[in-house]
């Protein structure tokens, strides 16, 4: 029975041996994660002169179809008006970062002067929260007031977001919307939010299931990598033979 214990202790080091590198290993991809794909304003590219991007997609949500529709459309406006307007999607924000206090960077990142900024509008959206802001120049706020980019970005982007993450239609509305106010037509307005509205869902998203199931294992791992050299060596030690025997 002793040499059987023995060998049931001797397995078993060898087994948390095993065990501990890759408890480390997932509880630091666990910890690092995150951070590394979280995007800083620093991480954005400059914004060149004549650049007829529009539409930068880090958060990879809006179909190539729409995204050259969505280009093609402030496009125009910029020609037509003087006005541009850019939209930015992001995965994740830094850690502390707000979709406000990131848009206002970014702003003033891609237009350093009032009179760089004063045509401007840039709607962000993170994707990670779905957390949207917009910031306008000067000359654009006279058609763009403050309370209707306001409403742009917390209704005409987020209502098609809380009914199902539709992306592609909040950006194609929102793009709309934008188009018409800077071209001096009546404000669409906001969508209409029927009564029977689906509330928010809430499902959580693959990415965030998968960390919860990975988050999971780490601390089974941990625990049993505590728990059974424990119970082993207890086990093994009651029955060690008496000294005096």
């Amino acid at each position: 029975m002793k040499q059987l214990f023995k060998q049931v202790f001797n397995s078993q080091k060898h087994l948390i041996r095993l065990i501990l590198p890759l408890v480390t290993v997932i509880l630091a991809a666990s910890l690092f994660a995150v951070p590394a794909f979280a995007t800083g304003v620093n991480q954005i590219p400059n914004l060149t002169a004549g650049n007829n991007t529009w539409v930068l997609d880090q958060g990879e949500v809006i179909s190539r179809l729409n995204e050259g529709k969505i280009n093609s459309a402030f496009e125009d406006l910029a020609k037509q008006t003087g006005k541009e307007v850019r939209i930015v999607t992001v995965r994740r924000l830094d850690y502390g970062e707000t979709p406000e206090s990131f848009t206002k960077e970014l702003f003033e990142k891609w237009f350093p002067t009032k009179e760089a900024q004063a045509n401007e509008t840039l709607l962000v959206i993170d994707t990670v929260t779905n957390g949207t802001a917009i910031i306008t120049g000067d000359q654009v706020k006279p058609m763009l007031t403050d309370s209707i980019a306001e409403s742009i970005a917390t209704e005409t982007v987020s209502v098609p977001l809380r009914d199902g993450n539709k992306y592609n239609q909040a950006f194609l509305d929102a793009s709309d919307r934008l188009v018409a106010v800077l071209s001096g037509k009546p404000d669409p307005g906001p969508p209409q939010i029927a009564d029977n509205v689906q509330v928010e869902g809430t499902f959580k998203k693959a990415e965030e299931t998968n960390q919860g199931n990975a988050t999971a294992w780490v601390v089974g791992l941990l625990i049993a990598a505590t728990v059974i050299p424990m119970a082993t060596y207890y086990i093994y030690q009651i029955n060690q033979p008496s000294s005096n025997g």
